[in-house]
């Protein structure tokens, strides 16, 4: 009897198809050096510089240490680019802010930027508030901040002479003010209240009228209220 050829010899055929497991994309070597500075900086902000361990890094990021050493030639290495990118973004969110042309308002826009970043940027700004370990090539924070008074030295020098101050003491005038937004800041990283536009108006309170003209309840003449 003549068998039918097109018929399967087995049901193999009827099976169904393992489904092909989905290849893993790989990292460019851009995206896998930010995926360890993102890493790092969380682990750096929460347990600091000497907590921190290359093992954990790799770990974290499911790779070996050798890549953590070939993108960034160590711990160190990283931690510096992380506190670089820190300190530059803060710098650019404090410069970038002062574009009123009223004295008071320019104040507010400084204490805005600064609660800004470190609403924006907490690690970052617990990074940076520790004491670092190694040199940086932007300097340490209170070199930031000195940047950030030179930026408000010049706004001073110029309020002064218009009001016949001694233009010479602006320099002094512009570290107390950022020097007490700055600490003032690393106050509410963890207090977080009041709520940011009242921080931002109590300080400008006090360096605007100072102690002896304070307003009992200060307000924002800018158009940030919040």
């Amino acid at each position: 009897m003549a068998t039918d050829s097109s018929t399967p010899s087995s049901a193999s055929s009827d099976r169904p198809e393992k489904p092909r497991r989905a290849r893993r994309t790989r990292m460019t070597g851009a995206e896998r050096r930010q995926q360890l500075l993102e890493i790092g900086r969380t682990l750096f902000a929460a347990k600091g510089f000497e907590g921190t361990s290359v093992e954990e890094i790799a770990a974290k990021a499911g790779v070996s240490k050798p890549m953590v050493y070939e993108h960034f030639g160590g711990k160190e290495g990283l931690y510096a680019v992380v506190v670089d990118r820190e300190m530059r973004q803060l710098l650019d969110m404090v410069t970038g802010s002062l574009t009123a042309g009223h004295p008071r308002e320019l104040c507010e826009q400084a204490a805005f930027a600064l609660l800004d970043y470190i609403e924006e940027y907490t690690d970052g700004f617990r990074i940076l508030v520790r004491d670092s370990p190694i040199p940086q090539s932007t300097g340490s924070f209170a070199s930031l901040i000195s940047d950030i008074a030179t930026q408000v030295e010049d706004i001073l020098g110029r309020e002064f002479k218009a009001r016949g101050f001694d233009s010479k003491l602006a320099p002094l005038y512009a570290q107390a003010l950022v020097g007490m937004v700055a600490l003032t800041g690393q106050w509410w990283l963890d207090a977080r209240k009041p709520k940011k536009a009242e921080v931002a108006a109590h300080l400008v309170n006090l360096a605007w009228h100072g102690l002896d003209g304070l307003e009992p309840k200060p307000r924002l003449i800018g158009h940030r209220k919040a």
